[in-house]
């Protein structure tokens, strides 16, 4: 049979009535109206402050009140490294550019390379090189070019 919306009605026992408690014993939620016996829950105001930690030092208190130091003239370099490039690069001449596009560099910060093992010749154009990385590229045959 087809319903209309002003027949419409919820499933039976899916809707029941709200219970009114602290209404007396009668109403079925009286005398301690479902707040236990004594005790700090049980009393009228029994709210506390957000974050209160039974009289406990609270976690915010227990934080340093300041922050750290953040060095103001602090490089924040991305690292590639030998063995990534080794495994996604075929040897070859690569610049900052190259190996973003290649998606080995995501960010625009300067670029470091790091590690100290490579078979393949990459000669590179970077902004700074561990001094391993160096040593490693060199002894493959490649070189590293340092930019500023």
């Amino acid at each position: 049979m087809l319903q209309m919306l002003h027949t419409l009605r919820p499933a039976r026992g899916a809707v029941s009535k709200r219970k009114r408690v602290a209404r007396g014993n009668s109403a079925g939620g009286g005398t301690t109206a479902g707040r236990g016996t004594k005790g700090q829950q049980s009393r009228t105001g029994k709210g506390r402050n957000f974050g209160f930690e039974g009289g406990q030092t609270p976690l915010v208190r227990r934080q340093p009140k300041l922050g750290g130091f953040t060095p103001p003239r602090k490089v924040v370099k991305e690292i590639v490294n030998l063995d990534k490039m080794e495994e996604l690069l075929d040897a070859g001449t690569y610049s900052v550019a190259d190996l973003r596009r290649r998606g080995l560099v995501r960010s625009g910060r300067p670029v470091k390379i790091l590690g100290n093992a490579v078979k393949k010749k990459f000669v590179l154009t970077v902004h700074a090189a561990s001094k391993g990385a160096k040593k490693a590229v060199s002894e493959a045959g490649g070189s590293i070019t340092i930019v500023r």
